[in-house]
């Protein structure tokens, strides 16, 4: 077998166990699909604390703060905080809402920060040194939870002593804003509609997803607290929670809606940040993972979730790989008919959770998963370099996934300062288009026709990705371009005439010089 052979089969191999990861949590979801969490009645108002963490969210600040201030719980039993970093007017408008809230007897703060030392993990830890809840809600900026949230999840607290963590479904403000949120919205679902619903079930380890959840105060304690060593403090801390023997819940039925990033570049940015964060969480917890004493199949599985982003590489490396092994026609030993069967195992899983929650419109919101197809493999590029960043050790930044305040269909997030600008990494995925499509024109010359379909979606999908970030870029690009043809065209109008030496001159008397040689001009 040649080297490009043995990578190839690896790589196909190890994206087929990320393929049969979907298949099993579809049939755990089918064996427990009827279990439905029950507890007792709101005995009592334990005193509740709802952080909101902030940074820079102008377009969307007033509208969560106007829902936390409307849940249904006695006000003397409420605290809300306002956990801002943000450098720009967010914290003025923040402030502004607190006070009118303060005014009408609402114990309410704003916990501002001078800088973003330990970055969201940081401003929670510093929060919950100021909070007096036994239990601490916590939402993202773009949340919008309905009043009733608080009566739904407090409950299951009262009468599960060792219940440390609940997390409630995420659903969509803007789904049906473009295809780009329609395809996000359909991946979600199938996150929070199957996997997480058929993980906790099951008794297999699973995440917090970092915002429309509760935590028993006493676990975060125990567990070690919020720490800032990875990107992804939620999945961190939920498993060493429940390592520590704390148990955690998940309320597919209790749901808080939130904005689905519109811009390309956003959901770039927050792929990397989830990719790189996961990767740092496999890296930090594999020892006390593997140490435990949870049955081995739990093990296993909570292995391939941390390592979920490890698909996107390997989607890399698998096709880097299949152009060398067309043009050595090498055999590679392994048979695709497995691949392509395993391969069906998201597509399903996708339709099941559709099925599941929105039975009456499950077919129109499935049809759009050829472009989740082509988004799953475009963004590869992407997402490979926060694994490598995890990998490598670079140094975390959190960069926040901008919110531009649209809902349903309306709303324009172009003409908004939050807009990311168009990044170099484009230029990568589009050559990796090229290279997908030689490759396929290859694969069909030499033989290998049963390679073209994959192929194919390589081509279309960092195609897709990457001509859609120029596309959103369009408007910056041509500002840019016009910017350099005006200061171009300046440059040369202003720039000095070239010396002539004085003798090609005489004199003209008053008017001026003519220049001696016979194809001089007049000046």
């Amino acid at each position: 077998m040649t080297a490009a052979s043995v990578l190839y089969t690896a790589t196909a191999l190890l994206l087929a166990a990320y393929a049969l990861n979907s298949l099993i949590l579809i049939v755990l979801f089918l064996r427990h699909r009827s279990v439905r969490p029950t507890c007792g009645d709101l005995a009592r108002y334990p005193r509740v604390t709802v952080q909101v963490p902030v940074y820079n969210e102008a377009t969307v600040i007033e509208r969560l703060i106007e829902a936390i201030v409307q849940l249904d719980w006695p006000r003397d039993r409420l605290q809300v905080q306002v956990l801002d970093d943000s450098t720009d007017e967010t914290t003025a408008i923040a402030r502004a809402c607190v006070e009118r809230h303060r005014g009408r007897g609402f114990d309410i703060e704003l916990v501002h920060r001078a800088d973003r030392r330990g970055f969201k993990a940081g401003a929670l830890r510093e929060g919950l040194e100021r909070a007096s809840g036994e239990l601490i809600a916590i939402f993202d900026a773009d949340f919008v939870p309905a009043p009733d949230w608080l009566r739904r999840v407090v409950p299951h607290f009262l009468h599960r002593p060792r219940l440390g963590m609940v997390q409630t479904r995420w659903t969509h403000l803007n789904r049906t804003y473009s295809l780009l949120t329609r395809a996000q919205a359909l991946a979600l679902d199938g996150h929070f509609g199957v996997e997480q619903t058929a993980r906790q079930r099951a008794g297999l380890l699973f995440s917090f997803n970092g915002t429309a959840g509760m935590w028993r105060r006493e676990c975060i304690a125990e567990s070690g607290g919020w720490q800032s060593d990875t990107l992804c403090e939620d999945l961190d801390l939920s498993f060493r929670a429940q390592l520590e023997g704390w148990q955690c819940l998940y309320l597919p039925d209790v749901t808080a809606p939130a904005e689905i990033p519109p811009q390309l570049a956003a959901l770039k940015r927050q792929q990397f940040r989830w990719a790189k964060g996961s990767i740092q969480c496999l890296l930090k917890l594999a020892g006390p993972l593997a140490r435990s004493s949870l049955p081995l199949a739990v093990r296993g599985l909570a292995f391939l979730h941390l390592s979920t982003y490890l698909v996107h590489p390997f989607l890399l490396v698998s096709l880097l790989a299949t152009l060398p092994l067309v043009l050595s026609s090498a055999t590679t030993h392994f048979s695709m008919g497995l691949v392509s069967i395993l391969s069906l195992a998201p597509p399903l899983m996708y339709a099941m959770a559709q099925l599941t929650l929105h039975r009456d419109r499950w077919l129109r919101h499935y049809a759009v998963l050829p472009a989740l197809m082509l988004l799953g493999t475009g963004i590869a590029l992407n997402n490979t370099r926060g694994v490598c960043e995890a990998i490598l050790g670079v140094n975390n930044v959190f960069q926040r996934t901008p919110k531009f305040g649209v809902e349903g269909s309306s709303g324009r997030w172009r003409d908004s300062r939050y807009a990311l600008p168009c990044d170099g990494i484009v230029v990568g995925e589009l050559a990796l288009a090229g290279y997908a499509l030689v490759t396929a024109l290859m694969a069909w010359w030499h033989g290998y026709g049963h390679l073209v379909p994959f192929l194919m979606l390589y081509v279309g999908g960092f195609g897709y990705v990457g001509s859609m970030g120029l596309w959103e870029a369009r408007s910056a690009i041509i500002s840019r371009l016009r910017r350099f043809v005006r200061v171009s065209v300046s440059s040369r109008e202003m720039a000095p005439l070239p010396m002539v030496p004085a003798s090609e001159y005489r004199s003209t008397g008053p008017l001026g010089y003519h220049k001696t040689a016979s194809h001089g001009v007049r000046r």
